[in-house]
């Protein structure tokens, strides 16, 4: 057994299971004694899956020694956000509102995987309902950052990047609804795809925003997230072959007008573009009035959609959460249906004008985030920064839900800083290719 196993890229990890250098048992041991030993593993892990993860791995091991293997992902380990419903074990969505709900099936997502041979470590810890981007939740646990244990991981696939971040899953699976897959995988250091919303299905995922909701995973490349979209997708996976930024037109979005960016983000960013310039991109700047004009919107729709859903069952026992959680839930009670209407009416007119703005142009470039990961405990003691902080953290990555196109984030090589490219609605394949290009640049 090898340690170093905990560091690969899934894809490597596949191939050395086809080869027959890496046991797909063995595999799952090495990740399951990690997780056992790691002393954080608490804070990442809601529960482990380890029963699950040797059944399956035995017969990921049985089909390499019969040369039936179902695909490049093939006994490789992942863990699963804790909102994707698995059958007798249970799925909580980081809330105390749901503690023992255990569904009997699982989602359509886990399924697929399943069937693609994939081994499931467990479920990983998250905000509380999906419903902040800052990862803290004093309610279940708050993931430590792997840049910083004092700092915010990143939400609300917290756990499904730490996971990932500190060598105890090769891959994981997230939600992104607002920037969920984006802000964590940004903050620790990985490769996070939101997909267009309608892609995946979400049948058996626990639902925060029905209409902005979507799947998608965290993991160390662009080859990864590849793989792992044609496995939860059922599809043949993008081939990256051959990807290149020559004659690629990049459109570098101004946020000056959408509020400030730290300096390290902004340095950051600065060097990733500078590179991707120097590898043949073409790149062009500008402000797009779609973008701010959007956001007027957005506390309407998220709040009331989240709200809409959550509202009866957040009120029946509200002591039960985080004030902060708590109460950006209950913002969305104020909204009238007519608000409601008139916010999608507008939101649906701005996508034409984003979509008129943009064409030409390979994909949209920001920093994933405009901060850096704050501080846990000041956050805690205070709410009004929590606020702040969380709006900031997702000020960027809601674009991409807002106007419904698919994004990657990449990391810069600057701790804590991502790179974020937002493609065409179902636009994955060409983002993905995209994607791979910029990897080969940043490195």
């Amino acid at each position: 057994m090898s340690d170093r196993w905990l560091w690969a890229t899934a894809a490597d990890l596949g191939r050395g299971i086809a080869r027959g250098d890496v046991d797909a048992r063995d595999l799952a041991e090495v990740y399951l004694d990690a997780i056992e030993t790691h002393p954080d593993a608490g804070r990442i892990y809601a529960r482990t899956m380890a029963d699950t993860a040797r059944a399956e791995a035995d017969a990921s091991r049985a089909r390499a020694r019969a040369s039936v293997r179902r695909g490049p992902l093939d006994g490789v380990p992942v863990s699963w956000k804790d909102l994707f419903d698995s059958a007798g074990i249970a799925t909580e969505s980081g809330s105390a509102l749901l503690k023992g709900r255990t569904p009997t099936t699982d989602a359509v997502l886990l399924a697929r995987a399943r069937r693609a041979g994939i081994v499931s470590l467990g479920k990983t810890h998250q905000t509380e309902l999906a419903f902040s981007g800052l990862g803290i939740n004093p309610v279940t646990a708050t993931p430590p950052n792997v840049n910083d244990p004092e700092a915010a991981p990143g939400g609300s696939s917290s756990g499904a990047a730490t996971s990932v971040a500190f060598g105890l899953a090769a891959a994981g699976i997230g939600s992104d609804t607002g920037g969920s897959v984006r802000t964590p995988a940004a903050w620790n250091d990985l490769v996070g795809l939101k997909t267009t919303h309608g892609l995946l299905p979400l049948e058996g995922v626990v639902p925060l925003c029905p209409k902005f909701d979507t799947a998608g995973p965290l993991c160390r490349s662009v080859e990864d997230a590849a793989l792992l979209l044609g496995m939860l997708a059922a599809s043949p996976a993008t081939d990256l072959a051959g990807a290149s930024l020559r004659g690629t037109r990049l459109l570098v979005l101004d946020t000056t007008g959408l509020g400030e960016t730290s300096p390290d983000q902004a340095k950051a960013f600065a060097a990733a573009i500078a590179c991707l310039e120097q590898a043949g991109a073409r790149l062009e700047h500008r402000a797009l009035a779609a973008i701010a004009a959007v956001f007027e919107t957005a506390a309407v729709v998220f709040a009331a959609e989240a709200y809409g859903i959550w509202g009866e069952t957040i009120e029946a026992h509200p002591d039960l959460m985080f004030p902060p959680v708590r109460e950006r839930f209950r913002s969305g009670a104020t909204p009238t249906a007519a608000h409601y209407v008139r916010a999608w009416t507008r939101i649906e007119a701005l996508r034409r004008d984003y979509a008129a703005a943009t064409a030409g142009f390979d994909a949209v470039l920001t920093p994933t985030t405009p901060n850096m990961p704050p501080s846990v405990a000041a956050l805690l003691a205070d709410h009004a920064r929590f606020n702040a902080e969380n709006l900031a953290a997702l000020r960027h990555t809601r674009i991409a839900n807002l106007m419904g196109l698919p994004a990657l984030t990449l990391p810069t090589g600057v701790p804590s800083c991502g790179l974020m490219a937002s493609g065409t609605p179902f636009g994955e394949a060409r983002l993905l290719r995209l994607g791979a290009a910029i990897e080969a640049a940043l490195a």
